[in-house]
């Protein structure tokens, strides 16, 4: 299996399809297989390369490491050992803050654009700021969200895969989905939540200049749509596309539109 040695770990990916390289990160306690509906869509005009974060599905999982930041560089890791340049980043939900972390830690070296999948630029509530979390909005929710899933995981996959759905999944592609979950250990998600959701990246987006597109999921119920609008209309370079009938997994949900957003941008 392909695997990217970074200085502390292993870094498991996956390839298809030849020219411009397309790098997907895949969100918080899922894995590069979350993409198997489009991964041969953008095959057709990309090579496309899906990574496994950190402590999720195929990749290392060292008892340290779970943090924004760790997993930008580990990305570069992948960039740089796979010589890629011209790179376009899809990243899903915690993807998108790897994504944000890159530059502000290397610059804009080696990409090219960014398409950012339904991720609120702050998942905690302030007094300035609403669009934040379901459920893991402050301390609290982060300590509750910590001990569900240390409890009883099975539950709370369950639990993860369908809120992140507006419509159920095939028998056989939950099955799948749930055994992609069960390799990311309680510890890796523990610590990578509690690192991830303190995050304010509000200050950063306007200083961005990439080309970026933004998807914005109407129907999600983990995170308010407001979150990711608001991050197409403060980076400079970003437009907004709206997805009517989704929840947080976009990707799944409207396959087709998704498929052809992507491919369209590609072709920018």
């Amino acid at each position: 299996m392909p695997y990217i040695t970074t200085n502390d770990g292993t870094q498991y990916y996956e390839e298809k399809g030849r020219d411009r390289p397309l790098v997907m990160i895949h969100g918080w306690s899922f894995s590069g297989r979350f993409f198997h509906r489009n991964v041969d869509a953008f095959a057709e005009h990309a090579r496309v390369i899906t990574i496994d974060l950190r402590g999720h599905g195929e990749s290392g999982k060292p008892d340290h490491g779970y943090r924004i930041p760790r997993l930008a560089a580990d990305l570069r890791d992948v960039l740089v050992q796979l010589d890629l340049t011209d790179v376009t980043v899809p990243g899903w939900s915690l993807g998108c803050p790897v994504i944000w972390s890159y530059p502000e830690l290397f610059g804009q070296e080696r990409l090219r654009a960014a398409i950012f999948v339904q991720q609120t630029p702050r998942q905690y509530y302030s007094p300035d700021w609403k669009p934040g979390h379901a459920t893991c909005y402050d301390q609290a929710g982060l300590v509750f969200t910590q001990q569900r899933l240390t409890l009883n995981s099975d539950a709370f996959d369950e639990q993860n895969l369908s809120g992140c759905l507006r419509h159920p999944l095939p028998h056989d592609e939950k099955r799948f989905l749930l055994a992609e979950m069960k390799k990311c250990p309680s510890y890796v998600r523990s610590t990578l939540m509690a690192d991830h959701t303190v995050h304010d990246w509000r200050d950063l987006l306007p200083h961005l200049n990439i080309p970026a597109l933004v998807m914005v999921a109407k129907k999600d119920t983990v995170l308010n749509p407001g979150g990711p609008a608001w991050v197409a209309v403060h980076m400079p370079h970003a437009r907004a596309e709206v997805f009517e009938d989704s929840a947080h997994m976009i990707f799944i949900d409207e396959t087709e539109k998704f498929n052809a957003s992507v491919v369209s941008f590609l072709k920018q």
